[in-house]
């Protein structure tokens, strides 16, 4: 009997308001701690203090293995490629997506210099590689747009970073965020053009987008087979949408190509010439509301998350000059 009543009266206890504020406390303080750390955290500064800036790519031959870089950067990089700011909250949240197929030392080169450098400009990112399967027609817009979509079933990205995989930047001063009214042009000299801008509607090689801006676009044309056109076509989505491409200065969006010859299965392909010029017919229905493809495998590697694409095949009418292609 006695027990029953110190138990009538513990309850009684718990059901009281100063008991409910105490555990509603305790609630606070564990999320504080364990759930949210970063929310905690001061916004990291406006212009990062690790930066350095002008930092030419010297590369090596040969290069490291990506066995050894991953060992390398272990320590500050968690599986996936994701990385975060230790002392501050920030700014950019950025997913980079990379567009691959066969070429592992151009990965390990752009690995080995793009974690330090975005490391710098303390940027919460993640380094997605999308590669091709099979030995069909490369086709970087559909890569792209696969990309896109798996980054944001992943998280919500302020930023997507749209990047060749032989192309390294030179000048940490060219932040790989996004502005939120203007898509943003970042590899604007490269030395294979004299660091210079090679043509005045040039949007390849590394551009940032908003999740919004790229919708807006409706991302990529899937149609562009092999090499060629599909930047300008990009370009073209940019301006018919109603926005404007803005560009860092010269003396910062300095970036060195990795040299190489052209790839099998991505040779030029003259009739996307002629795909470039029905932009303005079916960029609204022809993209990443478009898209299909399978995503055979997804896996966390030391230095970057893994995406396996099957997107499919040239259609063999696009060979008899139809400039249509099935998904």
């Amino acid at each position: 009997m006695g027990h029953c009543r110190h138990l009538w009266r513990s309850r009684r206890l718990w059901r009281s308001p100063f008991s409910l504020v105490l555990l509603a406390a305790a609630f606070a303080l564990s999320y504080a701690f364990f759930a949210a750390p970063s929310a905690l955290q001061a916004e990291c500064p406006v212009v990062s203090p690790l930066l350095i800036g002008p930092q030419p790519a010297n590369l090596t031959f040969p290069l490291l293995t990506l066995e050894a870089m991953g060992n390398k950067r272990s320590t500050s990089v968690s599986a996936g490629g994701l990385y975060r700011p230790p002392d501050c909250r920030a700014r950019h949240r950025t997913a980079i997506v990379v567009p691959y197929r066969k070429r592992p030392t151009h990965l390990g080169a752009l690995l080995d210099h793009l974690h330090p450098f975005l490391q710098r400009q303390q940027l919460h990112y993640r380094i997605y590689l999308v590669e091709q399967w099979g030995n069909g027609t490369f086709n970087k817009g559909r890569l792209y747009n696969a990309g896109v979509r798996e980054a944001l079933r992943d998280a919500t990205w302020s930023c997507i970073v749209f990047h060749d995989v032989d192309l390294l930047p030179e000048d940490d001063r060219n932040i790989y965020g996004c502005r939120r009214d203007k898509p943003s042009h970042l590899s604007v000299a490269i030395d294979k053009f004299a660091y210079r801008l090679h043509y005045p509607q040039a949007f390849g090689g590394v551009v940032a987008m908003t999740p919004e801006q790229f919708r807006k676009t409706n991302g990529y044309s899937n149609q562009f087979w092999g090499w060629g056109q599909e930047d300008d076509n990009l370009w073209q989505r940019v301006i018919l949408s109603g926005m404007q491409v803005v560009r860092p200065p010269v003396a910062i969006a300095r970036y060195k190509m990795i040299k190489h010859q052209r790839d099998a299965g991505n040779e030029r392909n003259p009739r996307n010439v002629d795909l470039l010029r029905r932009t303005k017919l079916d960029w609204s229905s022809d993209g990443f509301n478009s898209l299909t493809y399978k995503l055979l495998f997804k896996e966390l590697e030391p230095l970057y998350t893994h995406l396996m694409v099957d997107v499919g095949k040239k259609a063999p009418s696009y060979l008899r000059g139809n400039t249509t292609t099935p998904a």
